[in-house]
């Protein structure tokens, strides 16, 4: 395995593969085998473009090639960062068959966390967008490329800048239709994850051929996945949950159809499902809060939609019931973490478990614990901290040998943070172990985003807390304390964070400016009567809001 990750024991290696749970492929000879058997299906439709399975592995071959003269070369790391078009498969894959391993970055990051992954895994290239929404990728990648030495080679998907490379260049380039070798070790790294943990910024995940190839074959029973399947693309296809589970790569190992959405906006992503008879959309909390008050469903054809899941983060069960009665399908939750264990409800769960659970276990071979802080697992119905271990659950963070020792058990179980509890063998998420927000299902680091403020010479002190919202879950709120004479507005303050090169979903979404924090006796801030004293600020301007509506 690659240097600095943790293998699997050789006991489990041997377990896992006896009781069929590694295969033994990579994940280019799944994608492989499915286009074999199915030539002449549509794999993916992005805009006015219908790409068949023998078209898209003729274009992933030719990058391979391509890519492997560029110099990229077995178990090379590079920055993956492309948006979601047909480019980021051809790319993907390309990268899975020549042994590269991409890691797996997303649309939002920025220098701060893109400079902080060149370094970590001294990445050699940067797979990037040309333009997206106004913001230029190319002369990131160039800012990043002048204070990364490692750092070689800039290929876009779009139009290329002096010194960089083209992905449909270098496609249109290939000489023939060369065939490279697969050259993918299925017991090795194929990809890196990101973490969602608390630490300043995300963590490496290795994720193995076999453990993610099974991942990916174990969400085709969980979700019925297959040939007929029609998967809407919406969030990014490079994070874990529209990757893998299921995600684009389960639904073309099935020979499905994945169907990449242009745009979020809701009138158009129904129009899509109408046109392309989507059966499938993986969506989360602001998504189906934005589709539930839009008005627009009776105004299409859904019938055909299948299934609408939810992931990242908790769905209410009011919401779920307004799913299933206003869309008329099916509706799965989907809790789990990039490091590995996914937890499902099943299609023909009962109501209780499928309105109110965050589901089980997708594989027999998961072992999970709830225990309390000592360690000690707790009773049925009782809360602790969800542990887990199993087939596709890394055993160590990539070059984290301190973190390492925090996060996992010393018999292999991962410390996932989350506070649950167990009824029918069926989990119910409480809340984190620790403070992170999770806004809609990005994670914010409290740490990461307080450093950022405090390098502002106004501010002495700053708490950083989750305020509830009823689009998102939870939102930042930045309570600081200034240095005497000083001031500063909230524009002020993420002007500034900007411009220190942290992601956008990041900044605080209100500034509260306090004299003195709420201490404990031992002098340290309680985070709690932060939360408590925004909780009852919100409370109290919505009266004043409903108040003023009835008067107007």
């Amino acid at each position: 395995m690659l240097e600095g990750c943790t293998p699997w024991p050789e006991e489990y290696q041997r377990r896992y593969r006896e009781e069929g749970y590694w295969q033994d492929i990579t994940l280019w000879r799944m994608f492989e085998e499915s286009a074999a058997r199915n030539p002449d299906n549509i794999a993916l439709v992005y805009e006015d473009q219908r790409i068949t399975y023998r078209e898209l592995e003729r274009r992933i071959n030719r990058l391979a090639v391509k890519l492997s003269e560029l110099g990229l070369k077995d178990r090379d790391r590079v920055i993956f960062q492309l948006a979601n078009t047909p480019e980021l498969v051809y790319a993907f894959f390309a990268l899975m068959k020549i042994g590269v391993i991409p890691v797996m970055a997303l649309p939002a990051h920025r220098f701060t966390e893109i400079s902080h992954f060149v370094k970590h895994a001294d990445a050699v290239g940067y797979l990037i967008p040309d333009q997206v929404r106004g913001f230029d990728f190319r002369d990131l990648a160039e800012e990043v490329k002048a204070a990364s030495p490692c750092l070689r080679h800039i290929i876009v998907a779009g139009e290329a800048k002096e010194g960089q490379s083209s992905i449909n260049n270098l496609i249109a380039d290939c000489d023939g239709d060369s065939v490279p070798d697969d050259l993918g070790d299925p017991s090795d790294v194929a990809l890196m994850l990101l973490s969602g943990g608390t630490t300043a910024l995300p963590k490496l995940i290795p994720r193995t051929h076999n453990d993610y190839v099974y991942n990916c074959r174990q969400h085709r029973k969980m979700g019925e996945i297959n040939e007929e399947t029609v998967f809407l693309a919406l969030l990014p296809m490079a994070h874990n949950y529209n990757l893998a589970c299921p995600g684009i790569l389960t639904t073309l190992d099935c020979g499905g159809r994945v169907v990449i959405a242009p745009h979020l906006n809701a009138e158009q992503v129904f129009a899509l499902i109408e046109k392309e008879n989507v059966t499938i959309v993986p969506a989360a909390v602001p998504l189906i809060t934005k589709w539930l008050t839009s008005g627009l469903v009776e105004k299409f054809d859904l019938s055909s939609l299948k299934t609408i899941m939810n992931g990242g983060a908790k769905l209410v069960p009011e919401l779920r019931q307004r799913i299933r009665d206003a869309f008329g399908c099916n509706f799965q939750e989907s809790f789990g973490t990039g490091e590995g264990l996914i937890n499902v409800t099943r299609l023909d769960d009962d109501d209780d478990v499928i309105l109110h659970s965050s589901g089980r276990p997708i594989s027999p071979g998961d072992e999970i614990k709830i225990v309390d802080e000592n360690g000690n697992e707790v009773p049925d119905g009782e809360k602790g901290e969800l542990i887990c271990r199993g087939p596709y659950t890394i055993r160590g963070y990539y070059r984290a040998p301190e973190n390492n020792a925090s996060a996992f058990t010393e018999d292999g179980f991962y410390h996932t943070g989350d506070l649950v509890s167990r009824r029918d063998g069926n989990l119910y998420v409480e809340g984190r172990i620790k403070d992170l927000i999770n806004r809609g299902g990005e994670k914010i680091s409290i740490d990461e985003v307080e450093n950022h403020i405090l390098a502002n010479d106004k501010v002495e002190n700053v708490c950083i807390v989750a305020m509830p919202d009823p689009q998102y879950g939870e939102k930042a709120c930045a309570f600081v304390k200034l240095k005497d004479g000083q001031d500063i507005t909230f524009d002020e303050l993420s002007t500034f964070l900007l411009g220190r090169g942290i992601a956008k979903f990041k900044l605080p979404e209100r500034l509260e400016i306090i004299e003195n924090y709420p201490l404990s006796p031992a002098g340290k801030i309680l985070r709690r009567e932060l939360r408590r004293m925004i909780e009852e600020t919100l409370e109290a301007e919505a009266k004043i809001s409903v108040g003023d509506e009835i008067n107007a």
